[in-house]
């Protein structure tokens, strides 16, 4: 008499447990990775508008960034230890909690958000590689970028940026899609090539004139009311601040985590994003307050001060400088757009249709979807306020963790059937109601409606930076009450 054949169509060699051998990423790949994240165009403009722009004293940034990013941390811990544990990506953990339709439609969520804004940094990306095509021709004759050919445009973009956006595509396809290994070299290699870029920088801006350049960083170090009640709240809004900023990853931290060695080293890699927000936050603010004092002495008109490191480099007016800063700000963005967006686009993407895609098939996907964002974002995306909509999208992350974890350490205490979680079989333990946990899904629901509240309800905007961590609370205890038995 044969067996009952259990349907495994839920397997897929790119989502099964990672083979311990492929376990080789260690504390200091997650100092690179965390670099990675935080080593952005972005990251190095809200890191220094924290400290300078805005009236707050020194240390109050400082610790509400160390308190956001401890927050982070603690959270990445949560997420990612039954990954690292089981070898499973977000989207097959996603199974337990959900079931298996239910983790396939939110986490297709994951992939189109990721995806869209895969898009949005595509774009931005080859925009700077078009800044490079253009001071290769301007060198050559600055008489060329007159000619007709280069002020015809088609959807916005013209020929230099027609061919700058589909080469970024290309490359970033080409490298992007060759696994996790190949990727954490990537990764490696971009967090210290971008620190010594700004150490160089650094060092540069410091000795164009060290004593004035000293006192001016000297200036913004200040204890001065330091310990006022009246700083409780702004401390609170940088914590947010920061924490917003690296809550996209954390849901889906599980797709590195995977690939850690053991708990240990997952811990000591993870604290090493407070060091990076340490680091990055010195040199950060050295190199815009060195510029401005710099800026200053040569523009005696200058009526504010420049945290974005292409508005810096356009002020410099230096070509060997700006084409120096352009590839670092190029291999960053590179970086940043693989560990935030694309890695988690691909396994949730995936887990959608897992007996059809691989790596490299979720990579096409991706990649064809993220060119024509790119090439319709500046004309039409961005005019029709569709941020807007991909936020309220992002406001099932938070929910989705709350019941990740919810389940996973209160309901299921730490045990998962490695079998069960590629089954649709009805006696599969992840089987519930047709693939559906209903409970789940109920309890993320409530949570994405706290959580997108603060998006669309103006009256609760001021709360927008806690947007994740509410809703991921809500589902949380949602969950548990209604899940524990």
């Amino acid at each position: 008499m044969n067996k009952h054949k259990v349907k495994y169509s839920l397997s897929n060699w790119d989502l099964v447990t990672v083979n311990p051998n492929y376990k080789t990423w260690g504390w200091k790949d997650l100092f690179c990775f965390w670099g990675t994240n935080i080593q952005s165009v972005i990251g190095f403009s809200l890191v220094a508008s924290l400290y300078i722009i805005y009236s707050l004293n020194t240390f109050v940034v400082f610790f509400g960034t160390i308190l956001g990013s401890f927050f982070v941390y603690l959270f990445c811990n949560l997420i990612g230890k039954p990954s690292q544990k089981f070898g499973l990506p977000f989207a097959v953990l996603l199974r337990s909690s959900l079931g298996f339709n239910g983790a396939r439609l939110f986490g297709l969520i994951r992939s189109l958000v990721g995806i869209f804004l895969f898009g949005i940094q595509t774009y931005f990306l080859s925009k700077v590689f078009g800044y490079l095509i253009r001071i290769l021709i301007y060198s050559i004759d600055s008489s060329l970028l007159d000619k007709e050919i280069f002020l015809t445009y088609l959807l916005g973009l013209n020929i230099i940026d027609w061919f700058s956006i589909l080469f970024v595509i290309i490359f970033q396809t080409t490298i992007f899609s060759r696994g996790i290994q190949y990727n954490k070299k990537i990764i490696n290699y971009s967090a210290i090539t971008v620190y010594v870029g700004m150490i160089f920088f650094f060092f540069v801006i410091l000795l164009s004139d060290v004593r004035i350049t000293f006192q001016a960083f000297l200036n913004i170090l200040s204890l001065e009311n330091f310990f006022d009640i009246n700083n409780l709240l702004p401390l609170l809004t940088v914590a947010g601040t920061i924490f917003a900023y690296f809550s996209i990853i954390i849901v889906s931290f599980g797709d590195f985590s995977r690939y850690v060695k053991n708990e240990k080293e997952l811990n000591k890699g993870n604290l090493c994003l407070i060091l990076n927000l340490i680091i990055f936050s010195f040199f950060s603010i050295s190199i815009v307050v060195g510029s401005d004092v710099f800026l200053s002495q040569k523009f005696s008109d200058l009526d504010r001060i420049f945290t974005n490191p292409t508005d810096i480099i356009g002020k410099f007016d230096n070509i060997q400088i700006t084409i120096v800063v352009l590839f670092f700000i190029i291999v960053s963005s590179l970086s940043t757009n693989l560990v935030a967006n694309y890695i988690p686009s691909q396994y949730s993407l995936i887990n959608f249709i897992p007996n059809k895609l691989n790596l490299k098939s979720a990579s096409y996907i991706i990649s064809f979807f993220g060119l024509v964002v790119g090439i319709f974002w500046l004309t039409v995306l961005s005019q029709i306020g569709i941020l807007s909509f991909i936020d309220t999208f992002g406001c099932f992350f938070g929910p989705l963790f709350g019941v990740m974890i919810a389940d996973y350490y209160l309901i299921k205490k730490e045990i998962l059937s490695n079998k069960d979680i590629y089954s649709i079989e009805s006696n599969s333990i992840y089987y519930y109601s047709r693939g559906w946990h209903l409970k789940g899904v109920y309890s993320l629901i409530l949570g994405f409606i706290f959580s997108s509240s603060t998006i669309w309800n103006t009256s609760l905007m001021f709360l927008q930076s806690y947007a994740w961590i509410t809703g991921a609370v809500i589902s949380w205890i949602t969950y548990y009450l209604l899940a524990k038995e």
